[in-house]
C-alpha cells in the first residue's frame, strides 16, 4: 500500500519560515518524481515545487521562485520543501504527491499525479 505522509504544517506570521517533510512508502521513491501542491479555499489545487525522479532537476512555480526549496532524500524515502519568507497568500493545504518516472514539470499537471499525501495546514498571518 503507498502511502504519502506529509509533516511540518502549522501557523506562521508572515515572513517566517516552515519546513514541510513528506515520508514515502509502498514504492519505489527512487523511481517517482515528487513535489508539493497546494490548495487554498475556493481555489483550484496548483504545484508549488517538484523535482524529478533522478533528482536533477527541479521546477518552481513563480509564487515560489527566490522563497522555497524543494529537496529529496532517497536513503530516507523522504522529501521536503523549505519555505521562508511566507506570505499570507500562501495559507493553503500543502499536499505532497508523487509520479512515476516524470519530469519535474509535473507540477503543472495536478491531474497527472499518481499518488497524493493527505495534507497538511499552512497558515500565515499578517
Amino acid at each position: 500500500q503507498v502511502q504519502l505522509v506529509e509533516s511540518g504544517g502549522g501557523s506562521v506570521q508572515a515572513g517566517g519560515s516552515l519546513r514541510l517533510s513528506c515520508t514515502v512508502s509502498g514504492l519505489t521513491f527512487g523511481n517517482y518524481a515528487m513535489g508539493w501542491f497546494r490548495q487554498a479555499p475556493g481555489k483550484e489545487r496548483e504545484g508549488v515545487a517538484c523535482i524529478s525522479w533522478g533528482g536533477a532537476d527541479t521546477y518552481y512555480r513563480d509564487f515560489a521562485k527566490g522563497r522555497f526549496t524543494i529537496s529529496r532524500h532517497n536513503a530516507g524515502n523522504t522529501h521536503d520543501l523549505q519555505m521562508n519568507s511566507l506570505k499570507p497568500e500562501d495559507t493553503a493545504i500543502y499536499y505532497c504527491a508523487a509520479n512515476r518516472f516524470a519530469r519535474a514539470d509535473f507540477c503543472l499537471a495536478p491531474t497527472a499525479v499518481d499518488f497524493w499525501g493527505q495534507g497538511t495546514q499552512v497558515t500565515v498571518s499578517s
